[in-house]
């Protein structure tokens, strides 16, 4: 791969000061930290408190290196996680080809980059893979796994696109009303796990604003793939009391792939494993979501 064709990173911050420095100082570990342009999108404060906290985080956001270039975009409002990530990437693929997205929260090995790049590389032509992510679960059957696999459903946590798939993407989901009713079609969308339906109805009728059940649904409507690491080349740092999404969940923890492995193998789209399928989507299905539930409420005692 050329050295000057290696993905732009985009990176979306509010007003976690201590994630975020962690965050990218992995990034600037990275192998291939200085060779890549970094866009980082910081999201407006919702009161004074975010406020005061987002101003000392962008203090620190332009005393950064170690990256080709840098790019730094302040929001005065604040849009909210759903529009920052739709509207960021949007503006950068209007002059890259492809993307790598990252959250505040998520702490990369130092070869993230290079599977990330490989992978969008190599799937680049390939009209089965929809996106690449570089967070994998922790499966059973994953140690027998060489580099990578396919999954059903998309990752949020540190994943690659292409500029001619992001932009496919229908973000008012304007089939919803067909999709509810048919029956199939749920329960088809209920392999890459069993909340996916239920996540679509609360974001239609407003209880959540996320990006990503709306990439997920996309992913699922054009019966496409995700490519995934064998060993995750991120882990999420974002259990803090701010972060109200993973306050004690332990069902998507991780190891963080410390090999330092720089080339990977890949294949085109042939099959699915279907193990591997159906150990991912427990890790979403109702029991796992209770005992989540569970964990949260004996971390508040």
């Amino acid at each position: 791969m050329s050295k000057n064709n290696y993905a732009p990173i985009c990176l979306f911050t509010f007003n976690r000061i201590s994630e975020t420095r962690k965050a990218i100082e992995a990034l600037q570990n990275n192998f291939l930290a200085k060779q890549s342009d970094l866009y980082i999108y910081s999201d407006g404060g919702k009161n004074d408190e975010d406020i005061q906290k987002i101003l000392k985080l962008r203090e620190y956001l332009h005393s950064i290196s170690g990256f080709k270039s840098i790019n730094i975009f302040e929001s005065m409002n604040n849009k909210g996680l759903a529009n920052s990530v739709i509207a960021g990437v949007s503006n950068v693929l209007e002059n890259h080809d492809k993307i790598i997205v990252l959250e505040d929260d998520l702490v990369s090995s130092p070869n993230f980059l290079d599977f990330l790049n490989q992978s969008l590389e190599f799937y680049k032509n390939d009209n089965n893979i929809f996106s690449i992510s570089g967070y994998t679960l922790n499966l059973p059957s994953l140690p027998g796994i060489k580099d990578y696999y396919f999954g059903y459903r998309a990752s949020s946590w540190g994943w690659g696109i292409w500029r001619d798939r992001w932009n496919k993407i229908d973000w008012n989901v304007s089939d919803y009303d067909n999709f509810k009713n048919d029956k199939k079609a749920i329960e088809k969308f209920k392999r890459g796990g069993s909340d996916l339906p239920r996540m679509l109805k609360n974001q239609i009728t407003g209880k959540i604003d996320s990006w990503a059940i709306r990439f997920c649904y996309h992913q699922f409507k054009n019966n496409i793939l995700t490519v995934f690491p064998a060993k995750s080349k991120l882990i999420s740092i974002g259990f803090s009391e701010e972060a109200t999404n993973t306050i004690g969940t332990k069902r998507f923890n991780t190891p963080l792939d410390d090999e330092l492995k720089r080339e990977f193998e890949f294949q085109n789209f042939k099959n699915i494993d279907q193990n591997i399928v159906n150990e991912s989507a427990s890790k979403f299905s109702i029991k796992s979501r209770i005992q989540n539930q569970l964990n949260k409420f004996l971390k508040k005692i």
